[in-house]
């Protein structure tokens, strides 16, 4: 088998449709959830296309109804293909679809970006000299030297500091410090790697954001943080983690990484 076609046979993928502007044009992707982002994933899109150039934009819908994801449009910006999907999930679904398009293309890795503009796409050039000099894993990071934060709701930044970066950093047994921050790369080598195996039904919402951000060190792959800017907007916060429900799911998943629900089961591997 060609080391740039995976052994993909296995992966839980949902159904989707591909929709391809252009070809693949560059050594690594990056793949950008979204669903109903509006006005945001355009002028994301747009700061894109200004200087530094960006690696291949890949667009995974999860059912966007408000006219942002149209087609033409996103061509018009230079994104490179359309994913919407169309069967079950949540944000690991869309995930999975991403990374599985990613790596069935070819790509030497993938950094996936939200979609709401708070991530400054200035940061996509660290985190691909991370990837370039190795680096299996990397975490964007608004809190390391040369990362900005702006306007962090402070409820967040408590529950970042004093909870979960703490435990992912227990579990990932390295010290991780922006471990909510979805702005992050990640090797072809860490997302086919047999102890992985990301593409499994069991990640449907938040999980696969936490797996990934611990299996690596576990396994003993290369990982590290670079900075990045996290700016979020005046007023209301785009977000789709919202209340108490939101809030509990994300201790949830923590509480299942911890019991290693997430981890692969050897009748996993046949």
């Amino acid at each position: 088998m060609s080391a740039l076609q995976p052994d993909d046979a296995g992966w839980a993928v949902p159904e989707h449709r591909v929709e391809a502007f252009a070809p693949r044009s560059t050594r690594y992707a990056v793949a950008i959830p979204v669903i109903d982002e509006g006005e945001r994933i355009i002028r994301q899109l747009e700061a894109m296309r200004r200087p530094p150039e960006v690696p291949d934009v890949i667009i995974c819908d999860g059912g966007s109804r408000d006219g942002s994801t149209e087609p033409r449009r996103l061509a018009a910006l230079g994104v490179r293909a359309l994913l919407t999907k169309t069967g079950p999930g949540r944000l690991a679904a869309q995930e999975r679809m991403g990374f599985a398009f990613a790596l069935r293309e070819g790509y030497g890795g993938v950094i996936r970006m939200d979609g709401n503009a708070k991530d400054d796409p200035a940061g996509i050039a660290a985190l691909v000299a991370a990837l370039d000099d190795g680096c299996d894993f990397v975490q964007g990071s608004r809190f390391v030297p040369g990362g900005v934060a702006e306007r962090t709701p402070s409820l967040r930044l408590l529950a970042i500091r004093a909870i979960h970066a703490p435990v992912i950093s227990l579990l990932a047994g390295e010290r991780f410090t922006d471990t909510t921050n979805a702005f992050r790369g990640h090797s072809r080598r860490y997302l086919t790697h047999p102890e992985v195996q990301p593409f499994r039904d069991v990640f449907q919402g938040y999980e696969l954001l936490a797996y990934l951000s611990v299996r690596a060190s576990q396994l003993g792959l290369r990982t590290c943080e670079v900075p990045v800017a996290r700016r979020y907007p005046p007023g209301r916060t785009p977000t789709k983690i919202r209340g108490l429900r939101g809030s509990l799911e994300l201790l949830d998943v923590l509480r299942r990484l911890a019991r290693r629900e997430f981890h692969p089961s050897t009748a996993y591997f046949g």
